[in-house]
């Protein structure tokens, strides 16, 4: 199978060569990586550069946008960016950050997945972080979810999904919408990527209240809502950030923001997130 893969970049000078190593060491090589440089102050282009230099499957893009990073937005529009560039001649695309390690048999394992059933509509392996020198699982979401770090999607399945939202909550909303439309997400743990910079390690301030409006456009309601926003803000150990999701919630609400998903969509996810949580206390 042929796989192209995006990678948005931001200040990312002191992880992307690892990353593009990591990349170009695959048993099985991707037919395509385009770097989006965006708005970087470091020197990104010139580690990019000395990869395009050596391999010819490797392009690098310049975009300008606002230096504020809030989660969502702005990484899934350079993605775009970097997407429109690319033909139509691939199996199944991926979104990449630009501080990771990929083992080197990763995408030769995400293709075996792909293959082993028509009905998988996305893959990837777990983010692990190092703590005390040593890599530890990066454990902010549940088993059956796959990381915004690294997202591949079969071509099918990202056109049906309308491909990825410019918001945060997209790579929530991208999943709800693959069980949505019958599709299956696969996870395989045995895919270790390391994860070489914290989650949310550079959003700004303004990006606390985000989580919660990013509950509100994937239709959970208000009780929902709350649910996950607990457990979310005990996973991240910040208790306190609770009131920051539930404020997010409220105001994108009394705003009346548009949501990602069709009304047919937040019925179903709602069902399925009560499903979800039903399951797991009984």
């Amino acid at each position: 199978m042929k796989y192209y893969l995006v990678i948005p970049a931001h200040n990312e000078a002191s992880f992307i060569a690892l990353t593009l190593q990591s990349l170009v060491t695959q048993t099985v090589l991707p037919a395509k990586i385009v770097v989006v440089n965006d708005n970087s102050s470091d020197a990104t282009s010139d580690v990019v550069l000395s990869f395009t230099a050596k391999y010819p499957f490797i392009d690098l893009i310049e975009k300008t946008s606002e230096l504020i990073h809030l989660p969502g937005s702005k990484v899934i529009q350079a993605f775009q960016t970097g997407y429109d560039s690319l033909d139509e001649n691939y199996d199944f695309i991926v979104k990449a950050d630009a501080d990771l390690i990929f083992p080197p048999n990763y995408f030769e394992t995400i293709i075996h997945h792909f293959q082993s059933d028509e009905r998988i509509g996305m893959a990837g392996g777990f983010a692990y972080i190092e703590k005390n020198g040593a890599f530890i699982l990066e454990n902010l979401t549940d088993k059956d979810h796959i990381r915004g770090a690294f997202k591949a999607y079969r071509k099918a399945t990202f056109k049906q999904i309308g491909g990825l939202q410019p918001a945060m909550g997209w790579d929530t909303v991208d999943e709800l919408l693959c069980k949505f439309y019958n599709w299956k997400v696969v996870t395989d743990a045995s895919l270790k990527v390391k994860h070489l910079k914290p989650t949310g390690a550079n959003y700004n301030k303004t990006a606390r209240y985000k989580q919660g409006e990013a509950f509100y456009s994937l239709g959970y309601g208000f009780w929902i809502t709350a649910i996950a926003s607990a457990k979310l803000a005990m996973m991240k150990k910040k208790p306190l950030l609770f009131l920051d999701y539930i404020k997010g919630f409220s105001k994108a609400k009394s705003a009346k923001k548009p949501l990602l998903v069709t009304e047919e969509q937040a019925k179903f996810i709602r069902e399925y997130r009560l499903k979800k949580m039903k399951d797991k206390l009984f």
